[in-house]
Parts: C-alpha cells; structure tokens; sequence
C-alpha cells in the first residue's frame, strides 16, 4: 500500500510546524504505549496464538512431484481426502440430484437460500435536483435445505409437463438469483443439460449460444425478457420463454413474436407439483451443464462438464477450504461463471446460507439504496464471498481514498497502525486490539463479519491481497482454475500466508509442468521448474460443444487421464505451490528481443490509484509498448488540479497532452516501485472516457479483458500512439 503522506497544504509554515510537532508527538505518545503493550501482552499472545504452528504449517509441502521426464514434471497434492469427500465416495453421490437430495437430507429445515425482500420502489430527489429510483427494502425470506430440494423437484417436472424431454439442452439467461439456481437443480434431476449464458453479453451473442445449442426453451427474468423481442428474430428453433417473476412489477409480455408461449416461473412450479411424472434421474457422465466460455479471444466456446466433473470438483474445494455450517455466503457474482456456480454448490454442500446480492443494493452507499435502508451486506451479515481482482482492487483504492481524505493525524494514525498490523501477521501473530479500533469500519463495509474471501478469475496482485487481508481482517484465498476444469486445479491451502501465490494441486487432479521453448521455460530451470501447465484428472471436461477440431487441439487422454493445455505459464516453488507467471497468448516478443508479458504489466500498473482499468498492447515491430487506460476520474481530476487545469471536465482532462504525458510518468514511476524493466512499462498512453464493461464487449463477464475487441475499437489510437 502506498503510504498516505502527511501534508500541511493551505497553511502558513508556522502554522505547518506546529501540525506536523502535534502529530509527530501525539504518534510517538502511541508507538510507545503500543510498544509497552507489546511488551506485557506478548507472553500471553504468545502462548494463545502459537505463532510458531502457523509459521509451521505455511511452509509445510503441499504437493511433490510423482513424474519426471525429460520436457515435464507432473506434481500432486499430498493432502489426503478429507471427510466429507470421503462421505460423498461412500455413500455414491456422484450427481447433482443425489447432491441435492443428500444435503436436503442432512441439513433439513436449516435455511438454504436467502432472498431480500423489495417494499417498495420510491423516488429520491439529489442535491443537484435530479430525482433517482431507489429500494425500499426488508428483511431476507429464507427457503429451507428441504424446501429447496422440493422446489427444484417441482421445477423440473414441470418442465416435463411443458414438453421439454430429458437430454435435451436448455437455456438460462438470467441474473444472479436463488430461482437460477433453483431452476438449474430442477434440470439436473431430469438429466436436462443446462446452458449457461451471460446476463451481460450483447444479442448476437445470446443468439449464438441458443442456436448452437439447438434449445427451444429459455428460462429468462423480467428484466432481461425485453430483450427477446429482438433475440426472437435471429433464434428460430425458441418455442417458449420462462421469466422469473419481478417482486414489483407486473410482467409485459405483449409485442413477442408470434407463436412463442411466454410463461411465469410460478406456473411451472404450479404445474410441477401436481405432476406425476417419473424422474429421468442423470449418469454421472451425463452433461450436467454446456458453459460458454467468457470469451477473452474470438467467439465464446461451449464447454461440456458433466455431473461427474462437477462432483469431483466440489469434493476439491471441501478438501481445500474450512467451511463450517453455520458460515453465511453472499451471492452476487454471475452464476453463468463457472467459479460462482462452483462456489455456491460447495456451500450447499456444507450447509452453508446462501443470500443473494447485487451491486445496486449490495453496501449502504449502492446506486440503489434509499437512505436510511441498509445495504445487503449490512443486513446478511455474510462470513464468506467470491469475488474477482478487480472488486478487490476497487475496494483496496477505496479503502486508500478514504484514508487520503482523512486529516493529517487521521493518515498518520492509520499507516502507523497498517504497518504495525502487516509486521505482527507476518511473525504469525494477529492483533485483536488494532483490528477492533483502527479497521472495524473497513470491516464494516462487507457486514463486518466476512472472515474468508475466495478470489478467482484472474490473477490477484500481491499489493491487493496484502491490503485486503490487513485491513479487513479477513483469510483472502487465491485458487486457479479454467472453465475447461471446471475452475479446479490450485487452491492456496487454509494455513498459506504468502500472497502472489495460487495454491498447490487439489487432491482430484495432477499439473504437469511442460516446456515452452519459444517463451524459453523450461522444467530444468533454475531456482524453479517453470513451463506450461497442464492439468489433469476426473475434473477435465469431455470438451468443446461442437468443436471437435478445437477439443482435439486442447485436450487429450494420456495414463487414463483427460488433461487440458491451458495456455498459461506456472512456475512451482520448492513447496509445491504454483505461481502464475505468463500466459503464451498475453506474450509479445518486441523489436529487440525482449518478451513483455502484457497480463503481467497489466496486473501491476493496475494498483497504480490513477488506473481504474489498463490493455497494454505490443507490436512486435517496434520496440516498445504502449496502453489504452481508463483513468480513475476522482484521482484524475485531482492531478488536473495540481496541474492547474481544475477547471477542464473529465472528458477533456482525458484529451489534454499534458495530463497525458503526467499519467504516463505516474505509470513508469509505479513501474519501477513493482520492479518492472524499463521495456515493460508502456511508452506512450491514451486515456479512455469510457469505462469498460461487459455490455460494451470490451471485457468479459468475469472483467478479463478482450484483447481483439479492445485493439479493434482503439485501432486508431494504438496506431497514433506509435506514429508520435
């Protein structure tokens, strides 16, 4: 973390001296008292927190190699199955129905699946005058294990009723919410393969996935419904619609295509729980869900994974992270990404509540908050969530923020107490005292209660992880894993207090490492083994929908294992812990020879607090890169201030030369604080106005960025920037 420094601006030089004489001594009255504490409390805390046992068990061996050869070495985790995988083996739940019918059997009447109640939508007029629609909002309405298994049961009879037969694939385009996954459950016990599609992708895209799956039913929500009056055109083989009812608003559904029967959720459910149709139960090498790929290069690829893939991957994550049953999860990230979707089945797994969330009404300060009305989290209370990088990194910038508006005593107060924090936890200590005084209000962003973030996605920068552990006092685990492995294949272990670190192997799958020649990796490289991983084991998919020639490129089976090519470059440390530190398709070889890893430059200059988002682009004909960024607009504008442009709008401090050539030096001096070469940091900048979202198509649903889409909307500014 940057270190917020004390300033006197505005003041007169006496004025500054006795400021900074007041803080100086107020702060070392504190550091001497915090030193006496320490002095008499560390016995106590000594003998409480054994900080020897967690020093211990972080460096301890979390995977060893098993095969070496000449171009490869293949690691495995040496961590035995622990118990519940060892039930699930047992007692053969090997499918999503028996999942659930297991879960709904051992944990009963335990509430299940939380959503918040709506009272009322009202209108909020603003300082400035204009008047905006905010929630009113209630409490959570909680369906229990039990009743949820039931729902799910009547979902899909009731499709059944309605005509779709089983092994006949299906549709959902919907928003994050307990009916997607309950109508998802109600598929799987009819062996009715589902098809994941991003709420947020454009309408030839949604198109694609519903043509090339050849469905004829989509189950949507009332606020995406509107969108097929247009999708209808292009997906001829759609029969019906299935919307999710709105908690507010009736449902228009007049100006659809002719022909296509539009039905509510309640009636499907109505028409289940009457039906006495028998249960087409799924094999566990039934295809559970077809997935579309997020879709960082060309066209989005359906990805088979079957009831087998996921079990096992479930059985991974229970091995790998301590979740307990009276844990709360929030639910916000896209249940479409194989992560979320992941994430919460391992939490119905182990009876844990689920409520859901969006990022409208997520915190006190949400868009669509009333005043006076608490945020989700306030009022979940959640233990544990998923997130990606980038909410880590806009949480850790605001965390900064916050700190930097503070007055000087309040910066120099809390750097003291970040740093003091960041030396005991890294000697295996924790401070209860700092964490209730100084960092109980960042705690109290996510509830307050939030003990363990899951990141996945993409990989987390050190500078985040560090930030996010220290100041909200929470276990921040980083996994590694691709929709082709069902998002399995590295989970930091629960003792690990490294960062910049994905995990080692799960105990379902193996990672080979395997030379890359053109990148110059190598398994005979020296500290470490490094070179392309390859993950295999009962969690790899059967491939590509339709895509055999793409399958065959990718996969392959090999000692009675399906393995998967992932593209990305790892590198295995003496623990047996992989860092990710390239990715061939993010590798440009410049003029001179040099390779610049663009994910990597990326990852780093995107701590900097002026970059909100960054695409590093390479031509291999020149000699240097250079960046398309989205500049932070509060951190913007405070440099156009210092710049004597208070006076310019966002859009054309963007446009200005000077605050362009200012940006650019902020980047290579955060370049260097990160300890990137000369060559890596970009030569040239353009400042995009726009901030870049998943409906714009310029980043996935999952904030990876669009490489090809980006190059092709900017194609002109990459092409000034390197003729100036």
């Amino acid at each position: 973390m940057e270190t917020a420094a004390v300033d006197c601006r505005g003041r007169t030089d006496d004025g500054c001296a006795m400021t900074s004489f007041w803080i100086d001594g107020t702060l070392g009255a504190i550091k001497a008292i915090a030193f006496v504490c320490d002095i008499i409390t560390y016995p106590v805390y000594l003998l409480i927190q054994r900080p020897w046992e967690k020093k211990r068990l972080s460096r301890r061996m979390k995977a060893e190699p098993v095969a070496l050869e000449e171009r490869s070495v293949t690691y495995r985790s040496v961590d035995a199955p622990r118990a519940l995988h060892v039930r699930l083996r047992r007692e053969g739940v090997d499918t999503l129905d028996k999942m659930l019918q297991f879960v709904a059997r051992v944990h009963g009447g335990k509430r299940c699946l939380g959503t918040r109640e709506i009272l009322a939508e009202e209108d909020e007029p603003q300082a400035n005058g204009r008047v905006f629609k905010k929630y009113l909002l209630g409490d959570y309405r909680w369906r229990s294990f039990e009743e949820v298994e039931r729902i799910a049961a009547n979902f899909g009879r009731g499709l059944r009723e309605l005509g779709q037969p089983p092994r006949h694939n299906i549709v959902i385009f919907a928003e994050t919410r307990a009916e997607w996954l309950i109508a998802a459950h109600g598929c799987f016990k009819q062996s009715i393969p589902v098809v994941t599609i991003y709420a947020t992708l454009g309408e030839e895209a949604i198109a694609h996935g519903i043509n090339e799956t050849e469905v004829s039913v989509v189950i949507t929500s009332h606020d995406l419904l509107p969108k097929f009056k247009k999708i209808l055109a292009m997906t001829p083989k759609v029969q019906m619609l299935i919307y999710m009812e709105d908690q507010l608003k009736k449902t228009d559904t007049s100006g659809f295509k002719e022909g296509v029967a539009i039905i509510p959720y309640a009636e499907v459910l109505k028409k289940g729980s009457a039906s006495k149709k028998e249960a087409s139960p799924p094999s566990p090498d039934d295809i559970a869900i077809i997935m579309y790929t997020s879709g960082s290069t060309g066209v989005p690829k359906g990805v088979l994974l079957t009831h087998r893939n996921i079990l096992r991957c479930m059985q991974a994550f229970s091995d790998a992270v301590d979740i307990y049953d009276d844990d709360v999860f929030l639910g916000f990230l896209p249940l479409a990404h194989v992560f979320e979707i992941l994430a919460e089945s391992v939490c119905l797994l182990c009876g844990v509540s689920i409520g859901y969330s969006t990022p409208l009404t997520m915190i006190d300060t949400s868009s669509k908050i009333k005043k006076g009305t608490k945020g989700d989290a306030s009022v979940l209370k959640p233990t544990c969530l998923t997130s990606v990088p980038l909410i880590l990194d806009r949480i850790s910038k605001g965390i900064s923020d916050k700190v930097s508006k503070g007055s000087p005593f309040q910066r120099a107060l809390f750097n003291f107490a970040y740093e003091y924090r960041r030396k005991w936890m890294k000697r295996g200590f924790d401070t209860p005292l700092i964490n209730r005084v100084v960092f109980s209000k960042s705690r109290q962003l996510v509830g307050g209660r939030v003990r363990l973030i899951l990141s996945g996605g993409a990989p987390l920068s050190p500078d985040t992880h560090e930030l996010i552990k220290v100041c909200l006092c929470v276990t921040v685990t980083q996994g590694y894993g691709l929709t082709e492995t069902c998002a399995c294949a590295t989970v930091m272990d629960r003792h690990d207090r490294s960062t910049g670190r994905v995990g080692g192997p799960t105990t379902v799958c193996d990672i080979k490492l395997v030379d890359w020649e053109e990148g110059n990796y190598r398994v005979t490289d020296k500290p470490f083994p490094r070179g392309e991983i390859v993950i295999g084991g009962e969690n790899i998919s059967p491939g590509y929908f339709k895509m055999p020639e793409k399958t065959k490129e990718d996969f392959f089976d090999e000692d009675g294992k399906r393995w998967f090519r992932t593209g990305d470059i790892g590198e295995v440390q003496s623990d047996g812990v992989i860092k990710i530190i390239d990715r061939k398709k993010d590798l440009v070889k410049l003029q001179l020879g040099e390779y610049v890893s663009l994910g990597k430059v990326e990852a780093e200059l995107k701590t900097c607090p002026l970059v909100e988002n960054i695409c590093v682009y390479g031509d291999s004909t020149k000699t240097y890169t250079v960046a398309l960024v989205v500049p932070n607009q509060q951190h913007l504008e405070t440099l156009g201030t210092k710049l004597g442009l208070a006076d310019l709008a966002f859009e054309q401090l963007c446009s200005n030369s000077a605050v362009e050539k200012a940006v650019l030096q902020e980047l290579v001096d955060h370049g260097k604080k990160c300890k990137l070469e000369k060559f890596e940091v970009p030569a040239a900048i353009k400042l995009c106005t726009e901030v870049w979202s998943p409906d714009m198509g310029l980043v996935t649903a999952a904030f990876k960025l669009k490489r090809k889409d980006i190059q092709e909307r900017y194609q002109h500014e990459i092409n000034r920037m390197y003729a100036s």
